[in-house]
């Protein structure tokens, strides 16, 4: 989906690596006939990698070869056959064998001398040699490293592969757990290119796993930290999202909410190519204000995708049903889209990944995101939440997508506390404020900002009813009611009196 780097003229043939969002990062794929290095600690999914590069290669009718120190033949074949993948086609060499493991041999292939490197260095270079793969994986370096014991002596042979591959005009991925006790440097200055895999752990929920390009020779790639996900089926990359990338032509119009006190209050509704931020404490009514702005944009014949962190899809739907708002139809024929996600699962870049295919690929132009709160649980920490839905909102915005954020605020009366300041990303915001008055719990609803449009400064009483959302007049007789405990200086006829007619274009 992103549109990677036009390849150098020095480097005009790219290999896949059969990872569409990996070879978006490397710039198209690998530049052919070069070696390059995949580190990452046991489990990050170097193995995983390493077959569907060979996979890729047979996919295209190029042979491949997996040469294993680590790890035998129907290992690799039970990995391969756990993401529904068969080997068949490609060739696996085991250099160590059952034989060179057993009690009768008398110099076993692991033993860390001269010679067993020497052989080992023989067996592979002969293996190449007899099958003639365009691609090879070499799983892992620490035996190597380990049968050297002498830094000197492992460079020494690893740069022996490096030019006996280079001559066979084999692509190579080295694969390296880490496990020395130094990083080794050395193996990124002899590699052409190098690939860490890292993963966060000691935190509740799924791993979250990163991908970073630490060096690819006359080559541009995207920098940085690109998660990735490594499930049944593979290994998926989400490239880091860049927002000046995603520039599109449109008319930023202001499209109507569904209630006309409303657009009143927002000056003309929510501007396409602008994000609005609904904050208020739970309960006052932010989600189904959200969704009824969503369902006045499908009713105009808008696709629509709400993206939901806090609740089922059940309960809203049921909430929906309770108020009278026909969302059902639309998610039947899937002019919307609403998403269930689990923050302890998702990762920042995936949930980018997501709402960039809704946009491009379904063409949505309203979209919401009900609750940062809880998306803030799928962040590493806040700077990168400000930084990551910087470049998300702006790239929404760039897109002519009209964007809905919802954000819970701590405590249910006066100012309340937020997880994270969002207010100088947002281009309006509407506060929802409860308050009490001649003995009940009122909502009251408030524009403080909008960089698109002159909104009202006035604050008018909201509620939820039968028909909906309902937006009444302005609260001219009370004062402090953001505070919670206003005081009434008049008769104003509220929504819920007996009799009472709610302001024009209240719903």
């Amino acid at each position: 989906m992103n549109s990677p780097p036009q390849a150098t003229p020095a480097h005009p043939e790219r290999d896949s690596t059969g990872i569409e969002g990996l070879d978006n990062v490397l710039g198209g794929g690998l530049p052919p006939r070069h070696l390059y290095l995949v580190e990452g600690e046991p489990g990050a999914g170097k193995t995983t990698l390493g077959i569907q590069f060979l996979l890729e290669g047979h996919r295209r009718g190029e042979s491949g070869l997996y040469v294993t120190l680590s790890e035998t033949a129907q290992e690799l074949r039970t990995v391969a056959a756990a993401h529904g993948w068969s080997l068949e086609g490609l060739q696996v060499f085991e250099l160590v064998t059952a034989e060179g493991l057993s009690a009768d041999a008398e110099q076993s292939i692991l033993h860390p001398s001269e010679i067993e490197l020497g052989e080992t260095t023989r067996g592979v270079m002969a293996e190449v040699q007899k099958n003639r793969p365009r691609r090879v994986v070499f799983d892992s370096l620490s035996e190597m490293r380990l049968l050297a014991q002498d830094p000197l002596r492992y460079r020494r042979q690893i740069l022996a592969l490096k030019h006996f591959f280079a001559g066979c005009g084999c692509t190579v991925l080295l694969l390296d757990d880490k496990t020395s006790s130094d990083s080794d440097l050395q193996l990124h200055s002899i590699a052409h290119g190098v690939l860490t895999l890292g993963q966060t752990t000691g935190h509740y929920g799924e791993d979250k796993r990163y991908l970073r390009v630490a060096k690819l020779r006359g080559v541009k790639f995207r920098g940085g930290d690109h998660d990735f996900k490594l499930d049944t089926g593979g290994i998926s990359v989400y490239p880091r999202l860049i927002a000046a990338e995603h520039g599109a032509s449109f008319r930023p119009t202001a499209r109507s909410t569904g209630n006309q006190a409303l657009d009143q209050l927002l000056g003309g509704g929510l501007t396409l190519g602008s994000n609005t931020l609904f904050a208020g404490p739970s309960g006052v009514g932010k989600t189904t204000t959200a969704v009824a702005c969503l369902l006045a944009a499908l009713q105009r014949g808008e696709r629509a995708a709400y993206y939901l962190f806090d609740e089922g899809l059940g309960t809203l739907l049921a909430r929906c049903d309770a108020l009278g708002m026909p969302i059902r139809r639309f998610l039947d024929d899937g002019q919307l889209e609403v998403v269930a996600l689990d923050p302890a699962a998702v990762t920042p870049g995936e949930f980018a990944h997501l709402v960039r295919e809704a946009v491009e690929r379904r063409g949505v132009t309203a979209l919401g995101i009900d609750s940062l709160n809880a998306y803030l649980q799928a962040m590493p920490g806040g700077r990168f939440l400000l930084l990551q839905m910087h470049e998300l909102l702006t790239y929404l915005n760039q897109r002519g997508v009209a964007t809905i954020l919802v954000l819970g605020q701590h405590g249910l009366f006066g100012e309340g506390h937020n997880d994270v300041d969002l207010s100088y990303l947002s281009d309006a915001i509407l506060l929802f404020r409860f308050f009490e008055a001649r003995g009940r719990l009122l909502k009251a609803v408030l524009a403080v900002k909008s960089r698109t449009s002159a909104h009202e400064s006035s604050i008018r009483e909201f509620r939820l009813g039968p028909g909906g959302v309902e937006v009444g007049a302005a609260l001219t007789d009370f004062d402090g009611v953001m505070r919670g405990v206003p005081a009434y200086r008049g008769n104003q006829p509220l929504l819920g009196d007996d009799g009472a007619v709610p302001a024009p274009g209240a719903r």
